[in-house]
């Protein structure tokens, strides 16, 4: 742990993160520690910045906020020795680069060892350090089509569909960031550093453990399922004002009755081909069919609050222009204020998990390209006369002048 981090009080504080990632899957995955208080120092290189700054700035803050940012040329033998040196004194190595780039670099794990044993090298790939196929290109959308999860979205008529962008992305970099603080628990005990990996991949598949186990154990793969084919109480319905309502009400011996009782409907209560299994599921299109018609009487949130305030398990069907203003999303600050490097105050998601001593913050937003470049390499005990030669031989540093 390197002595001169400030504390901020924060649970990860003091702990110090080298970051060599682009795009999604590893920058959020540093993100994530950032936002409780680590220092993640994002490197990119003078003719490679992080791809992800050109996308929008908005993707570039979300995965970036928290961070310091430095210039480092990876491909020229000062800059690997200066990455070495500063690994001397990290905590964390995390890289997302295909399989082979890091070791063609010198910037394997075995070369960081070398200079840090309790180092923790955490590496985001596409499909895993192993296997035949370890060394092909992925992005998200592979993650999600390999994974499964295309295969199991919408009805059957329909070709595979992807999830929002980014979603196997999110999930590799939740994994990757868990593995993180497995990995620096493990050391705490031990001393022991370690590697540390997370995939697309293995995130997708991970994440439909359920799913997937299911079909293991019976050998049955789920087809894929119209809304008409799906549980009358579980499933979703478009209201008067365009809107959607989602009812998640699975034990029908607990929630059919109270559930009739609310829309006024004792005819459907005690209709023979609704009240009881197995014929709840053989006339489900039926009752899907007059829910529709009952649901279309009503605007969303009239539904919504009506059916909560008699204790049924619902919830709109919301877009993101409604969740930006959603009382829950706001009162519990998943969406928070921050600094935007432009110098106004706005909007952005914030930390997913709270604490109730240390909770995360969002204090600042994405460094620019290279902005801490001379601050963090004098914190790591390089001299000035050790900066201006590693600029002038073009080792550090944005390229177009001193200024970095």
């Amino acid at each position: 742990m390197f002595p001169n981090v400030p504390h901020t009080g924060l649970p990860l504080s003091g702990l110090v993160v080298l970051d060599c990632t682009i795009w999604q899957q590893g920058t959020y995955a540093t993100a994530m520690l950032a936002d409780f208080g680590a220092d993640v120092i994002k490197i990119e290189g003078p003719d490679s910045p992080d791809p992800g700054r050109g996308l929008s700035d908005a993707y570039f803050q979300s995965h970036n906020r928290n961070k310091r940012g430095i210039v480092v040329d990876l491909k020229h033998p000062e800059g690997r020795e200066t990455v070495l040196k500063l690994a001397e004194r990290a905590d964390v190595f995390v890289q997302n680069m295909r399989p082979g780039v890091m070791e063609r670099l010198g910037l394997a794990y075995a070369d960081l060892r070398e200079r840090n044993p309790a180092i923790i090298y955490a590496s985001a790939s596409g499909y895993g350090s192993k296997g035949p196929h370890r060394a092909w290109p992925a992005m998200d959308i592979l993650g999600q089509a390999r994974g499964g999860t295309m295969m199991t979205q919408g009805p059957p008529d329909l070709p595979p569909i992807f999830s929002f962008g980014g979603m196997a992305d999110q999930v590799g970099a939740i994994m990757l960031s868990y593995g993180i603080l497995l990995a620096l628990w493990h050391r705490a005990r031990t001393g022991e550093g370690q590697e540390v990996e997370a995939s697309l991949l293995g995130g997708q598949v991970m994440l439909q453990s359920f799913n997937i186990t299911t079909t293991l154990f019976t050998g049955q793969v789920p087809p894929r399922r119209s809304r008409e084919e799906a549980a009358p109480l579980w499933n979703v319905y478009r209201c008067r004002d365009g809107g959607w309502i989602a009812l998640s009400m699975a034990q029908l011996s607990r929630w059919w009755r109270p559930f009739c009782e609310a829309l006024g409907r004792p005819d459907l209560r005690d209709d023979p081909r609704f009240c009881e299994l197995p014929a709840h599921y053989e006339h489900r299109q039926e009752l899907i069919a007059e829910l529709d018609r009952v649901f279309a009487e009503r605007d969303q949130w009239d539904w919504v609050e009506y059916l909560c305030g008699q204790g049924l398990p619902v919830a709109p069907v919301q877009d993101y222009a409604q969740i930006a203003r959603d009382p829950q999303v706001l009162a519990n600050d998943y969406i928070v204020e921050f600094d935007h490097p432009a110098g106004d105050r706005r909007r952005i998601v914030g930390p997913g998990v709270q604490l109730s001593r240390t909770p995360g913050q969002i204090r600042h937003g994405a460094p620019e390209f290279g902005q801490q470049t001379e601050e963090v390499l004098l914190e790591f005990g390089f001299t000035w006369e050790d900066i201006e030669r590693l600029k002038s031989c073009g080792a550090v540093g944005a390229p177009g002048g001193p200024d970095l």
